[in-house]
């Protein structure tokens, strides 16, 4: 089943216009509105309408770059996040590329940038990988026969603060319809101390925050997963665990084999050289309050790392760069592929 056909059948259509829920009540965005599409991306879009928003072809010769971002006109009823779950984004990927745009009110007509243009991470184009400060999961399917290799990507909820999601090497150990969802004792604590306890064993149904599907991983308590509040996709806001649209672990679960590896990663910044410019992909990096003094180490050790590869690929292909341009991509965090200007 085809995205389309899914979220219509998820929210219900009334005259062509998706209905439904993003939560319990915001409105999805309509195809018809929502999609005025420029020129350059009409017929990319209309080819990827039939692989959902979410599947690409990876790019020859070592290439990184995959996608094409593209701009839309906003309906009266639209929010920003409904316009996102439509093109299969999240909230950070909307808000991060669209600074100046109203979330809850983008008004009619108002000119949304789609963001669906992405650098792949650093990591074995193998099974799946989780990119944490892109707050982004890539999953690469074997190869079929006869076919070229393809990448599905979609965007996920991820570990808030003090409950950050590991990172590391593992592998999906077991798949699970309709789980059961176990809390454990400290988060059983931490909703006690807020006035809403849980019990020992959250059941099936739709009060359960585990959704529909959830991919076991060997690390114990830790699962890909569905979600009943799809509107904390592409935010910082479980326990640990790696949350998906309802649509996109459905699709997941019944590709995804066991034994799958997956890979866990930090890579807030990304490079990839495309048609004789060097782009620069920088996701947002937490305030000094939400850093861990590891992580702290981790993103100074990652931004002169970063330096580094910018100033050893620029010079090897005969270029120099301004260091001011490169500190305005880095403060401006976009989360969209940017060119760095070259000397």
């Amino acid at each position: 089943m085809h995205r389309r056909q899914f979220l219509r059948r998820l929210a219900g259509v009334a005259g062509g216009m998706l209905v439904g829920a993003i939560g319990e009540s915001s409105a999805l965005a309509s195809f018809e509105c929502a999609s005025t599409i420029d020129e350059g991306a009409a017929g990319e879009i209309a080819r990827q309408s039939e692989s959902d928003f979410s599947t690409y072809d990876l790019p020859p010769d070592g290439n990184r770059l995959i996608g094409h971002a593209h701009w839309v006109s906003a309906c009266a009823q639209d929010t920003l996040l409904d316009i996102g779950r439509y093109f299969n984004l999240g909230y950070w990927d909307m808000v991060l590329a669209n600074p100046d745009v109203d979330i809850w009110l983008p008004g009619a007509g108002t000119r949304v940038l789609i963001p669906r243009q992405f650098i792949l991470p650093s990591a074995p184009r193998d099974g799946i990988v989780v990119n944490v400060p892109e707050l982004r999961l890539y999953y690469y399917p074997p190869a079929a026969k006869g076919k070229a290799r393809q990448v599905v990507t979609h965007p996920v909820g991820l570990g808030r603060q003090n409950w950050s999601t590991p990172l590391g090497h593992t592998v999906v150990v077991d798949k699970i319809a309709h789980p059961a969802w176990y809390p454990t004792e400290a988060i059983r604590a931490e909703h006690a101390a807020n006035g809403d306890p849980l019990p020992g064993i959250v059941p099936p149904g739709p009060d359960n925050p585990l959704g529909q599907f959830a991919l076991l991983l060997d690390m114990p308590g830790y699962l890909i997963h569905g979600t009943n509040k799809p509107y904390g996709v592409g935010m910082r806001v479980s326990h640990g665990c790696v949350r998906l649209y309802p649509e996109d672990i459905a699709s997941l679960f019944h590709h995804v084999a066991r034994g799958t590896p997956v890979y866990i990663i930090h890579q807030p910044y990304k490079l990839a050289w495309h048609r004789g410019e060097l782009l620069l992909e920088v996701q947002p990096s937490p305030g000094p309050n939400d850093f861990t003094s590891l992580e702290r180490e981790r993103h100074l050790a990652m931004l002169s790392r970063l330096r580094h590869d910018v100033e050893r690929t620029t010079h090897a292909a005969g270029y120099t760069f301004a260091r001011q341009d490169l500190d305005l991509l880095l403060r401006r965090f976009s989360g969209v592929p940017e060119p760095l200007p070259l000397i």
